[in-house]
Order: structure tokens, then sequence, then C-alpha cells
């Protein structure tokens, strides 16, 4: 679906962001064999059975090569968690998810084997569409709190303004000089 509107690229510049710094963390590695590069000002010296920390973008590039392992990061008890506190949340309420979940979430999608991505975008698609409806009825009506801010993704804080705006244009619209 081919996006063209100045919020759809804001929302782009935004994940774009968030997924630099996300990739810029550091992760601890077990190498699986010796390493030994230099490029640029990184420099690997490690044997077989080192562990270290590396920049995420450093380590998902020797992960793919088989050079290392990737000890569990705990990211699918993260998003378990998150899918349930949202699960057991009121229906008004929204709970609160890191400003970078989603780019999370997809990273470590990328990782699974077909099946266990099936069952999580599952999840995922029930937990994507209780947030967003109660998005939309707080969106339409009152402007976002720094409170409700902090609950909200970079993704969904953009969705919040922009459902704002558009009620508020449309209210204005349909009231003329009543509102």
């Amino acid at each position: 679906m081919p996006s063209n509107t100045s919020s759809d690229n804001e929302v782009k510049i935004i994940q774009g962001a968030y997924r630099i710094e996300y990739l810029m963390e550091e992760v601890r590695v077990s190498y699986k064999r010796d390493v030994n590069v230099s490029v640029g000002g990184l420099t690997i010296d490690a044997k077989e059975g080192d562990l270290s920390s590396l920049p995420r973008w450093v380590a998902k590039i020797l992960l793919d090569q088989d050079t290392v392992e990737i000890p569990d990061n705990h990211v699918s008890t993260y998003i378990s968690r998150a899918l349930n506190r949202e699960r057991i949340a009121k229906p008004h309420d929204l709970s609160g998810i890191d400003t970078d979940f989603y780019i999370r979430v997809n990273d470590y999608l990328e990782g699974l084997k077909e099946r266990e991505r099936e069952n999580l975008i599952v999840s995922m698609n029930s937990f994507i569409a209780s947030r967003l409806e109660k998005i939309v009825k707080l969106a339409a009506a009152s402007p976002l709190s720094p409170e409700l801010k902090e609950k909200l993704s970079a993704e969904e804080n953009e969705l919040y303004i922009l459902v704002h705006n558009s009620s508020s244009t449309f209210k204005q619209r349909v009231l003329k000089k009543f509102v």
C-alpha cells in the first residue's frame, strides 16, 4: 500500500530514528569461534567461548555468519508481559509500552521460525487491535497528556496526534460555528 502523506513520512522517520538507536545498543554475545577483525574504528579480537558486548548491528552481522550466539535476552518474556498487561487492562486504559516496542518486536520476529512467528503475529494483531481501539477513543476525546504519552510507542504517539487533529477538524466542520 503506497503512502504519500506527510504523517506517514513522519512515522517512517521516527521509526528509522528509533531503529538506529535500537541497533546501536550494546548486546552480550558468546563467540562460537575465534574472531580477529578490524573495520574502521571497530576491532574484535575474541576466542571461541569468549563473552563480550557489541553494538546490536555488529552482533546481527556476526550472528548471520554463525560466528556468535546472542544469549536469550528475554525478549519473548518482554513481549509476553506487554501483551498480558494490555489484555488485563481496563477497556478504557492503555498499558504502558516502550517507545521502541514495535521495533523490538519486529526484530524478534525476524529471528523466529515460521510457526513461532505466525503464533506471535496472531497475538500481536489482537494486541494492536485493542490498543488501536483505545487510542482512537482517547484521541477523539482529548489532546495527548504527558502521562498518556509515556504509555505509547513512537508510532502510537503519531497515530494519537493524527486522530486527535482529524477528529477536532471533523467536529469543527460539522458543527461549524458552535465548536
